[in-house]
């Protein structure tokens, strides 16, 4: 029973490990926190993920992918966001955004260079799928 406790603190660990990309050049990066992962009984095969996300003054997302239906909800300061072919929206407290399987994920920023920003996100993606694969250059 044990093990079957740590088994999904170890996916969550890993999981916020793999979002905390390092930026070249950029010296603030996002602080992503896993809050909880939940098989989706209905939808064999699929799970929700929830994290919070913390944007440091300047910090930025490098172009990406979710391969999940990404539902952003913003608690603190304002954020940039932009999907490919999309207009780029500035969100504040109480705002949400989508994001869908296909999109790419061209602006994630914090709007601000001195204050933090934060915010939830949820998604819904196959078990086991990496969150977040980077978008490679010219596609």
């Amino acid at each position: 029973m044990l093990r079957l406790k740590k088994a999904p603190l170890v996916t969550l660990l890993a999981v916020g490990a793999s979002l905390g990309i390092a930026h070249a050049g950029t010296p603030a990066e996002a602080i992503v926190t896993p809050l909880m992962t939940q098989r989706l009984g209905d939808y064999p095969g699929k799970e929700a993920l929830m994290i919070s996300v913390e944007y440091p003054p300047g910090a930025e997302d490098p172009v990406h992918r979710h391969h999940a239906h990404g539902f952003i909800y913003v608690l603190e300061g304002s954020i940039v966001m932009q999907v490919k072919g999309g207009k780029e929206v500035t969100l504040t407290p109480g705002q949400t955004f989508y994001e869908g399987p296909t999109d790419v994920h061209t602006v994630g920023r914090n709007a601000s260079q001195t204050l933090p920003a934060k915010f939830v996100v949820l998604l819904l993606k196959n078990q086991g799928a990496p969150v977040l694969v980077p978008e490679k250059q010219g596609h």
